[in-house]
């Protein structure tokens, strides 16, 4: 038996209020005590202007990450016309969980209290939220589960206190931290996003009809980009369990988030490659897309694709472009939870439409989409 498969719901949590670009340094806290010389570089990049941390100004945990990706099923559920009870199947994405072991699908599943079910769990970077939806996708069409809970969740500002910089050996003798390190603490926020899928459309609200998802990852083509856990030394990489110990490994540099800029760039084309393979199969048909979903960590690199999409003539109107990026920030796997259930919620769907929904990523380069349809 082959399903059809439907987003019935969508729910959001952004945790604390929101931190404007003003507050957000001193927030976080400053590393080795000073302003950072790419703050503006790095803001007039994004062009974000507010973003949500799950940290107090103190370094405070106010929730973890499997406690936002709960709040936002909850959400989703509040939203819904099926209950808890109906979940069957629970499928968990984000960046880095709250801890090494188990996996942050089973924190979740014990934070929404449910009996047992089925769990799965994908880590990766901001594509790891379309291989969960796609999983549920997988089991709900197939006939394995009826109902679905996908949720995407991150907790990137944990990583952002200044300590974690001022330990590596190399930046305290010289005082400050490099660009590659910096402007991550500018761009990523914290927060959660959620789905449910279930077989049968909603009866007295709009669903959105999964018609296909795919994915694909440019590992084969790409060295890593975006890394944690790791530091490069001779020209090779060192992973924070080949060091004598941790403390090492935090001297090292290994447990801190960087982003090669330049390889970033070499991924764009491939990146729109993708795009232009599905029109040519006759998966997009530019003509048919009503909504455009696309997660992008910045407007610099909006600017980028539009460019390479205007020189293919492949173009998207950008007036069907929707994003939420400057004022809920760069969420990671919960940027396309949240786009969706503020779209959805803004009430300008209408039946037939079709969002085209766009999640890359640089972690190694990995690239996906996936297809709507307003029932």
């Amino acid at each position: 038996m082959v399903n059809q498969v439907y987003i019935n719901a969508l729910g959001a949590f952004l945790p604390g209020l929101p931190v404007a670009n003003s507050a957000m340094e001193d927030h976080l806290g400053r590393v080795f005590g000073k302003m950072s010389k790419y703050r503006s570089a790095a803001l007039k990049q994004n062009r974000i202007v507010q973003r949500h941390y799950a940290l107090d100004p103190n370094g405070n945990w106010l929730c973890t990450s499997a406690g936002m990706a709960a709040a936002a099923i909850r959400d989703a559920l509040n939203n819904s016309e099926a209950s808890a009870k109906d979940i069957d199947y629970l499928a968990v994405s984000s960046t880095l969980g709250d801890g090494l072991v188990p996996g942050l699908a089973s924190h979740v599943h014990a934070e929404l209290g449910l009996g047992a079910l089925e769990i799965a769990n994908f880590q990766s970077v901001c594509a790891s939220s379309l291989m969960a939806i796609k999983s549920a996708w997988l089991q709900l069409k197939c006939g394995e589960h009826s109902c679905a809970a996908v949720s995407g969740s991150e907790f990137a500002s944990r990583y952002f206190r200044p300590g974690n910089y001022e330990c590596v050996d190399e930046w305290r003798e010289k005082g400050e931290i490099p660009f590659e390190a910096d402007f991550l603490r500018f761009t990523l926020s914290d927060g959660a996003g959620a789905a449910l899928l279930e077989t049968e459309p909603n009866a007295r609200q709009a669903s959105l009809r999964i018609v296909w998802i795919d994915i694909r990852s440019y590992a084969h083509r790409f060295d890593a980009c975006m890394v944690g856990g790791m530091v490069r030394q001779d020209a090779d990489w060192r992973y924070w369990s080949g060091f004598p110990d941790t403390i090492a490994a935090a001297h090292a540099g290994a447990f801190v988030l960087t982003q090669d800029f330049d390889l970033m760039q070499r991924m764009l084309p491939v990146w729109v490659s993708h795009y232009l393979d599905l029109i040519e199969r006759g998966m997009i048909v530019i003509d048919d897309i009503d909504h455009v979903c696309s997660h992008y960590s910045s407007h610099g690199l909006r600017r980028q694709i539009v460019d390479l999409l205007e020189r293919a003539g492949a173009m998207i109107d950008e007036q069907k472009w929707f994003t939420n990026l400057y004022q809920k920030g760069n969420t990671g796997t919960a940027s396309i939870f949240i786009i969706l259930e503020e779209l959805y919620r803004d009430g300008r769907l209408k039946k037939g439409d079709r969002i085209l929904c766009h999640v890359p990523e640089s972690g190694r380069s990995l690239n996906g989409f996936m297809l709507l349809e307003v029932v």
